[in-house]
């Protein structure tokens, strides 16, 4: 008998989500930076036919938003929920809930902050600029948690590789 079940997802540790933080930096972060960044994410999901929503704040300020087929508008309601985790803890969303997880607890239940405002769920990363800090995010909606975090995090190693 064949066994066609996927092969189960391996969930990275928490090192492994801080050493993704600390690798993808950048040296300067501009507009153009976000259109080439926010048009290399709705490539990468044009390719796998993602139904996603694409932002990347800076600052407060929108500076790239793409919905793609199959979106709707509860991507971006998650999406501002991921982002506010991101600025408010000044890291990864995925990563933040990791960290509540692996003491025993979730974001939901200790986090003390509203659930209809912020989700440590995966999809939002910060945009780190060296000697600068965090100064902004980089989210996707529409895949399950642990794929919306991966799909950023080869985006930004891909675009981190070229410039």
């Amino acid at each position: 008998m064949v066994n066609n079940k996927p092969a189960p997802e391996i969930t990275p540790t928490l090192d492994e989500l801080k050493a993704q933080e600390r690798r993808l930096v950048f040296r300067q972060f501009t507009y153009d930076d976000a259109w080439t960044l926010g048009s290399l994410l709705v490539g990468l999901a044009r390719e796998r036919e993602a139904p996603v929503a694409i932002d990347i704040h800076r600052s407060g300020q929108q500076l790239f938003h793409a919905a793609l087929p199959g979106s709707s508008p509860d991507n971006d309601a998650w999406i501002a929920r991921k982002r506010r985790v991101v600025e408010r803890y000044g890291s990864a969303s995925y990563l933040v809930g990791a960290e509540f997880r692996a003491k025993g607890t979730t974001f939901e239940e200790s986090s003390r902050l509203d659930p209809d405002e912020y989700a440590a769920h995966g999809g939002s990363f910060p945009i780190t600029v060296e000697g600068v800090g965090v100064i902004g995010s980089v989210t996707v909606s529409g895949l399950p948690q642990l794929e919306d975090h991966r799909f950023v995090v080869e985006a930004l190693e891909e675009f981190l590789q070229k410039g």
